[in-house]
């Protein structure tokens, strides 16, 4: 099972769910979601609580994505270069998606940073969904939580297959 928590303008076109409270049961953890707009086309911004890997999609059908949200991930682990052992448990564990509000203000930092780090590493009024993927790839590399030692900053990029490979392997 896994939690999409949504901020409230996204909430709001979700369907609803009883179950948001209750952890999630995969390794990248509950999935933050943001709706944002950049060059007035609105995207989605989603983020895993524990590796802070992002996710952009364009805000089509929204209600619908609890159904599209174990697809988005594997596709966006496959383009990390993980190995299907590895993805193929995740996306089983993400089996049912349930909706919840936010809760952890780390993480909905690390989305506020993201999305304002979106519209500048997007190119002016000239962007596709290849350059989505090229965005995600930046975000990744993104140092997160640099508040404390370097032990403590989450790269992404890296914390993702450590995470999945911990729980998975």
């Amino acid at each position: 099972m896994v939690v999409i928590r949504a901020t409230r303008k996204v909430l709001r076109a979700l369907p609803p769910s009883t179950a948001g409270e209750l952890p999630s049961d995969s390794a990248l953890g509950d999935w933050y979601v943001n709706r944002i707009v950049v060059d007035n086309r609105p995207l989605l911004l989603l983020v895993s609580s524990t590796s802070l890997l992002a996710i952009l999609a364009r805000a089509r059908d929204v209600r619908n994505l609890p159904l599209r949200l174990p697809a988005m991930v594997s596709e966006r682990l496959l383009r990390l270069g993980i190995a299907n052992p590895l993805i193929d448990p995740e996306v089983a564990s993400m089996h049912p998606v349930h909706i919840g509000p936010t809760r952890d203000r780390s993480v909905l930092g690390s989305l506020v940073d993201f999305a304002k780090a979106t519209s500048f590493y997007l190119p002016i009024r000239d962007w596709d969904d290849l350059s989505l993927l090229e965005v995600e790839d930046r975000l990744a590399e993104t140092p997160c939580r640099v508040g404390g030692s370097f032990e403590t900053t989450t790269f992404p990029h890296l914390a993702a297959p450590r995470l999945l490979q911990t729980k998975w392997a």
